[in-house]
């Protein structure tokens, strides 16, 4: 006789391990939050990498943003009122929360009795990966347009920097955001560009998509730009092993990437890298950028349009170049009782309220290929901030 797993709760409740509904259902929420949130942290990239506070109260938090001051010289018997310009000036950023974000899955009682594996842990996990994949995707869709706007700061007499768009290499081909040499390059002008504004050097990290990120390493392991003691797993896992002038290296699917995320095949062209399809990939490969404005559903901040990422292919940021709130962090819900017994299985399911916007713009830069900064498709998203479309 094959034996129930002990991962789950209704075998334990046979086994008489457990005779209690309520434990039943604790032990439930134990194990699918513990998969659900395994899988959210493991693909999750941007979270981390960012300004992140908890919204407890409210819709929205502010974020304040201050600009340089300088230093003078004290003249004798004058009182010390602050600097005689006024520094540093203030601005101040309100990112608010989007609607509640939701994954959820059926689970067929008679299904998982017949199944020779424990579906409820993994279908909590895959409802973990599809939270991390639209969690980054926002966030990286709003460094994206940090880059392309002025500083928030508009006081009178004061010049403060604002982001940064960096073409690698130089011609009208997107192929060119695959040349390792034009991706190296374009890591230094940008490592260049962060100094010359004078953002600090800790927390900051490039995102790159999986097939540029395996072009590079290739590169920057016969070039010596990269610790000989890291190979192998180490050198190939995408986690930041990789450091190009100070900047750490990441690769993920979720980087807005000539209008799509992650990759785009098809023939080579100015929004096109050219790359072959292997073959059946699935329909997620390449998926295309989604509308993210404010008139869409559910969204309460501004993500940019498909067309808004015509060019984009990379980005290089410090981590007060964006910030995300969370009103409700991954969480995991499952139904019981009698919902459970009319529809003959559970719905489980994982979701988490958050919003995002980029905070410091000196702090963004974007990498575009195929077309010249400020271009179709490339421009800024407006002049005005922070209200720009």
């Amino acid at each position: 006789m094959a034996q129930q797993s002990t991962n789950d709760p209704a075998s334990l409740t046979r086994a008489g391990q457990s005779n209690s509904t309520g434990d039943v259902r604790a032990l439930y929420l134990k194990l699918f939050s513990g998969e659900m949130f395994k899988g959210f942290q493991r693909n999750t990239i941007a979270r981390d990498l960012v300004m992140k506070r908890t919204l407890s109260n409210g819709k929205s938090l502010q974020f304040i943003y201050t600009g340089r001051t300088k230093a003078e010289y004290h003249t004798p018997g004058n009182s010390i009122l602050g600097n005689s310009d006024g520094a540093p000036p203030v601005a101040e950023k309100t990112i608010t929360c989007d609607d509640l974000l939701i994954s959820s899955a059926f689970v067929y009682e008679l299904d998982e009795t017949l199944a020779h594996y424990d579906l409820r842990g993994e279908i909590s996990k895959k409802i973990g990966y599809a939270l991390a994949e639209k969690y980054d995707r926002l966030i990286f869709r709003q460094i994206a347009k940090g880059a392309r706007v002025a500083s928030p700061i508009t006081k009178s007499g004061f010049v403060e920097p604002g982001g940064t768009q960096i073409r690698v290499g130089t011609n009208n081909q997107a192929s060119d955001a695959y040349v390792p040499a034009s991706l190296i390059a374009a890591f230094y002008d940008a490592a260049a560009a962060l100094d010359e504004k004078g953002v600090s050097t800790e927390g900051r990290v490039g995102v790159l998509n999986p097939r540029q990120y395996y072009e590079l390493i290739q590169e920057v392991g016969s070039n010596g730009l990269i610790n000989r003691d890291e190979s192998g797993d180490a050198l190939q896992s995408g986690q930041g092993i990789i450091e190009i002038a100070g900047i750490k290296i990441f690769k993920s699917m979720n980087i807005p990437f000539f209008g799509n995320y992650g990759t785009k095949y098809g023939s080579a062209s100015a929004t096109n890298p050219g790359v072959t399809s292997p073959g059946n990939v699935g329909s997620f490969v390449g998926e295309g950028a989604e509308d993210g404005r404010a008139s869409v559903t559910g969204i309460n901040n501004n993500y940019g349009n498909t067309s808004d990422f015509a060019n984009s292919c990379g980005l290089i940021f410090q981590k007060e170049g964006a910030g995300v709130v969370e009103a409700i962090g991954p969480q995991v819900q499952v139904t019981s009782g009698d919902v459970s017994v009319v529809y003959q299985g559970d719905v489980i399911l994982g979701r988490l309220a958050m919003g995002a916007d980029f905070l410091n713009p000196a702090a963004c830069v974007e990498l575009i290929a195929g077309a010249a900064v400020g271009s179709t498709g490339n421009a800024a998203f407006g002049a005005t901030y922070p209200a720009n479309a």
